[in-house]
Order: C-alpha cells, then structure tokens, then sequence
C-alpha cells in the first residue's frame, strides 16, 4: 500500500475490546425549518404536522413538529460517529416517542453502552434523546463493532 492511500482500518472508531459497559457518547444539535424540510424530502414523509403551518396548528401539539425518526437519526450519529464509531454496524433499535421536538429545540442524544457480548462483538446501548432536560425519544439499539 502506497503511503498516500488510507487504511481502512484508519477510518475504524473503537475497537470492541476498548468498550465498557457504562461509556457514553453524545450528539446535540438544533432542529431548524431546513432539517425538516430536508428530512421530508428525503424520506417522502410530508405529514402536513410536519410542514403546513397552518394545519399544524390545529394538532395538540399547536404548531408544526420533527419527525421523530429525525431524532432517532441523531442517535445513528452517536453511534456511526462518536462510540463505538466508524466500523460499526447497526443490528437493531428500538424507539419509543414520548414528545414533540419542534423548530429551535436542541436535541440530545445520549448512547450508553448496557452491555456486552464478547462473543458475538456485539454492544448493547441505551439510548435517548432529551430537550431541555425532557426525554423525547428512548430505546435500545444493538450494534456489532470490529476487534482488533
């Protein structure tokens, strides 16, 4: 390999035998009109709670709100980027919605390693996102990260 092409192992966040139960990573971010708009766009989802004001307003939540898988996206960039990082592989999630996030919220989200299975190189986290404190959005995700 040439001294200008990367090894891929560079591009590799933690290796599984650098985990423990109890580590945590987090994401924060602000949801602006633009993340919604682009989210609907990409996703196809144009639930008018999400982009017309006016009908919005008449929800309980009185006004426009995220997607909540926007929020859960976060929680993906906990994981793909910060712990375990690049190199690991997404199993599973759950995701339980337990509020609203709208335009100019700061979301959190926070993955905490639960557990660990030597094994399989799989690491279970807790995960959740709060705003201001109030949790939003909660679950479990199941990742597969490399060895050394």
């Amino acid at each position: 390999m040439s001294d200008q092409t990367p090894n891929f192992e560079e591009f590799y966040g933690y290796k599984f035998e650098e985990l423990s139960v109890g580590q945590s990573a987090v994401y924060a971010r602000t949801v602006t009109e633009a993340d919604i708009l682009m989210f609907a766009g990409v996703s196809g989802d144009y639930n008018p709670v999400h982009i017309n004001e006016e009908l919005a307003a008449s929800t309980m939540f009185g006004g426009r709100i995220a997607h909540g898988m926007l929020s859960a996206g976060f929680i993906s960039t906990v994981l793909g980027t910060k712990l375990p990082g690049p190199g690991a592989i997404y199993l599973a999630q759950t995701l339980k919605f337990k509020a609203p996030v709208k335009i100019g919220d700061t979301v959190v989200a926070r993955c905490t390693i639960k557990e660990l299975t030597p094994e399989k190189r799989k690491a279970k986290f807790d995960t959740v996102c709060t705003v201001r404190g109030k949790v939003v959005l909660e679950g479990e995700a199941d990742i597969m990260v490399p060895a050394r």
